[in-house]
């Protein structure tokens, strides 16, 4: 498995709110294979995290290829970084009984 990780810059509370709406609205980009998304924010530092997981290499370069094109007014603000990671451990752990 392997991890796309995208910073960002410049993000307000308010972008985060309406990123929120549109996902609750099932408004996800097409052709992107990913089989979770997570994204952290900083309302103080005005700044957030993507993390997008990918099942295979293939996944993630089509992935990648379609998050590069996307128009800047579509993400939640001015990216910093983009790195690719692979996946050493994950764990969801179950509901305590």
């Amino acid at each position: 498995m392997l991890a796309r990780v995208v910073t960002f810059e410049g993000v307000d509370a308010e972008r985060m709110e309406a990123m929120a709406r549109d996902v609750e609205r099932g408004e996800q980009p097409e052709d992107i294979p990913a089989t979770e998304v997570v994204i952290l924010h900083d309302p103080d530092g005005q700044r957030a995290m993507a993390v997008l997981f990918f099942e295979s290499d293939d996944d993630y370069r089509r992935g990648d290829e379609v998050l590069n094109a996307m128009p800047a007014e579509e993400t939640p603000g001015r990216r910093t970084s983009v790195t690719k990671y692979r996946v050493a451990v994950r764990m969801t752990p179950t509901a305590a009984r």
